[in-house]
C-alpha cells in the first residue's frame, strides 16, 4: 500500500465503463440512484435479464460489495449472474464511497452502512415489476455483517445470505483472531482520540493507507498471506478500480469500535440466512460463529479448495445454483 492520503472531498469518477468483468449479452444495465434516510444519494447498478417481462412482479436481490469495494467489482458479478437467473439485482456503493455521495469521502460506519442496504429495500421494492414480499440481500466481505445487522431489524428482507463475511466491529474493536488485549485496544483509542483533534486542525480527515492508484504487476515483498491475497485481488489487473481505493477514515474505526454488529443476529428468525465461506478462507471463523449465533433456519455452505478472495469473482468457484436455489424456496 502506499502514504496516508487526505480524504478528497468530490465522488469519484463515474465507473460506468469501467467493470472489472465482461458485461452479460442476456442482461441489461440500468445506472439508478436514491437517498438513503440521511439523505446520502446511493448509486447502484440495477441488472435486469433482458427477456423479463415487466408487466409481472419478480423476486429481486440487493448485493452489498467486499469491504473497500465498489459495485463494478465482486458485487457486479453477483448481481449480474443472478439477474441472469430471473432475480431483478442490484448491486450498490455504500455511503461516502465509489459514486454514492456523502462528505467527508472514504467514511467507513457501521450503522449508515447497514442504512444503506435498508435504502436499497426502499427503492427496489417501489419498482412496478418487483415483488416486494420477496426481497433478499447478499453481503459480500465487510458488506455481509451490514447485510445481518440491516436484517435484524428491517423485516422487509426476506431472506439474507453472506459470502466470504467479514465482521468489521469485531476485528477493529478486537484485532485479529480475538487476539488484541485491553492494553493494546486503550492505546488504539488514546491514538484515534489524537487522530481526531489532528483531523480538526488540518480541516480534513485522514485515510489509512491506500492501494495504489494505478494496477500493478507484482505483490511487494513482505506483505503478510491475508494482506497479499487483498493486494492481488485490489491493486493488480484481476480486480483494480479507480474508485476501489481499500482505505477508509482513520477514525472510522471508532464507530466500529462501539456499535457491534451481530448482537440481534437470532431476532432474524425465521427468515432463513445461508451463510458461505470458502474452504481455506482466512475469514471463516466470522461465519462459523455467526451461524452458532444464529437462530433456525440456518445453513453453513464450504466452498471446496475455495479462499477468500476467490468468492468475489472466481465464478467457476462462486455457488450460483446454490445462491438461486436458497432464494428461490426462501422468499
Amino acid at each position: 500500500m502506499t502514504e496516508n492520503n487526505k480524504s478528497k472531498s468530490h465522488v469519484e469518477k463515474s465507473g460506468i465503463n469501467q467493470k472489472t468483468f465482461s458485461i452479460s449479452e442476456k442482461v441489461t444495465v440500468e445506472k439508478v440512484s436514491f437517498k438513503n434516510r440521511y439523505g446520502i444519494t446511493i448509486a447502484a447498478d440495477m441488472y435486469l435479464s433482458k427477456d423479463i417481462d415487466k408487466s409481472e412482479k419478480h423476486p429481486a436481490l440487493i448485493v452489498g460489495t467486499p469491504y473497500g469495494g465498489v459495485k463494478e467489482q465482486g458485487a457486479g458479478i453477483y448481481a449480474q449472474t443472478m439477474a441472469e437467473r430471473g432475480f431483478v439485482s442490484m448491486a450498490f456503493d455504500e455511503s461516502y464511497n465509489g459514486e454514492s455521495s456523502g462528505e467527508p469521502r472514504r467514511v467507513s460506519s457501521p450503522d449508515i452502512f447497514a442504512e444503506d442496504f435498508s435504502a436499497a429495500v426502499d427503492y427496489i421494492g417501489t419498482r412496478t415489476f418487483v415483488d416486494r414480499s420477496k426481497i433478499g440481500v447478499i453481503g459480500i466481505c465487510g458488506s455481509g455483517g451490514f447485510a445481518v445487522t440491516a436484517a435484524q431489524v428491517d423485516k422487509r428482507i426476506k431472506a439474507v445470505a453472506t459470502v466470504s463475511m467479514y465482521d468489521m466491529s469485531r476485528v477493529m474493536r478486537n484485532g485479529w483472531k480475538d487476539s488484541m488485549t485491553d492494553e493494546q485496544r486503550n492505546q488504539t483509542l488514546d491514538q484515534l482520540g489524537e487522530q481526531r483533534w489532528k483531523d480538526f486542525v488540518n480541516g480534513d480527515p485522514e485515510l489509512a493507507p491506500a492501494f495504489p492508484s494505478e494496477p500493478v504487476d507484482t505483490i511487494p515483498e513482505g506483505l503478510d498471506p491475508i494482506s497479499s491475497e487483498f493486494f492481488e485481488y485490489y491493486a493488480m489487473k484481476r480486480g483494480f478500480h479507480p474508485n476501489s481505493k481499500g482505505a477508509f477514515t482513520i477514525t472510522s474505526a471508532m464507530s466500529f469500535m462501539n456499535f457491534p454488529l451481530m448482537n440481534y443476529i437470532k431476532s432474524i428468525s425465521p427468515r432463513p440466512i445461508l451463510f458461505i465461506i470458502g474452504e481455506h478462507a482466512h475469514s471463516r471463523y466470522f461465519s462459523e460463529d455467526a451461524y452458532e449465533m444464529a437462530a433456525e433456519p440456518k445453513e453453513l455452505y464450504v466452498v471446496p479448495d475455495a479462499s477468500h478472495v476467490d468468492l468475489y469473482d472466481r465464478t467457476d468457484l462462486i455457488p450460483f445454483d446454490k445462491l438461486e436455489s436458497f432464494f428461490t424456496e426462501n422468499m
